[in-house]
């Protein structure tokens, strides 16, 4: 197949996985109430805000390793375009958040993301490349409007934003890495048949922490 076809196939791919949750979100952004960013204090802050934010947080550090470690399970293609479609999304919500537009919710929606991420790791799912797009586009646009929301007031957008990406992606890498490792581990008899089903639990677990307020992120 002609490299042409096949980025013209991931861009459509992408596109058509985005749609949803952007049709989803729009009612709400409409209503939704303009964010007071917070500041660091330091004009001119970007790039490494930016790059810290989704490293500092415990919830985004297990919804993006959690989305690597999914997208591995799953294999094939997915193993890039799920990752692939959830930096895409979540550079939309990190732009309607630097703009000051939320969801309401937003850090229920996080939190949600979690659980649901380590029920589908620990269920193992394999859905559908374009439903697995979908669902992970879904869950990052509340990411991405944290980080914007969360955005210094003298960030620069498109450094800050280069930064989140950079962050994000390589949280996504650790986690397909963890996912290809463990795969290899049980090949050998060496880790447990469903570790990675407790992987999923645990996940979940956490994530339903979050949500009930029972640690903070």
């Amino acid at each position: 197949m002609p490299t042409s076809s096949v980025f013209t196939g991931a861009i459509a791919a992408i596109t058509a996985s985005i749609l949803p949750a952007v049709l989803l979100a729009a009612p709400f952004m409409l209503l939704a109430m303009p964010a007071e960013a917070h500041t660091f204090g330091a004009w001119g802050a970007g790039f490494p805000q930016g790059f810290l934010h989704p490293l500092l947080g415990l919830d985004h550090e297990l919804a993006m390793i959690g989305v690597g470690f999914w997208a591995g399970q799953i294999g094939g293609r997915a193993r890039w375009l799920v990752p692939l479609a959830f930096v895409a999304a979540m550079v939309m919500g990190g732009l309607l958040g630097l703009a000051g537009i939320v969801l309401p919710g937003i850090e229920l929606g996080i939190d949600a993301s979690i659980l649901l991420l380590g029920m589908l790791i620990a269920l193992r799912s394999r859905l559908p490349l374009s439903i697995s797009m979908s669902t992970v586009a879904a869950f990052a646009i509340f990411h991405g409007m944290a980080h914007g929301a969360e955005a210094p007031e003298a960030a620069s957008p498109l450094l800050y934003c280069l930064g989140f990406i950079l962050a994000t992606a390589m949280l996504h890498a650790i986690g397909i890495c963890l996912a290809a490792a463990f795969e290899q581990i049980r090949a050998l008899h060496l880790a447990p048949r469903h570790g990675d089903r407790v992987i999923g639990a645990l996940t979940g677990l956490l994530g339903l922490g979050l949500m009930l307020d029972l640690w903070n992120a």
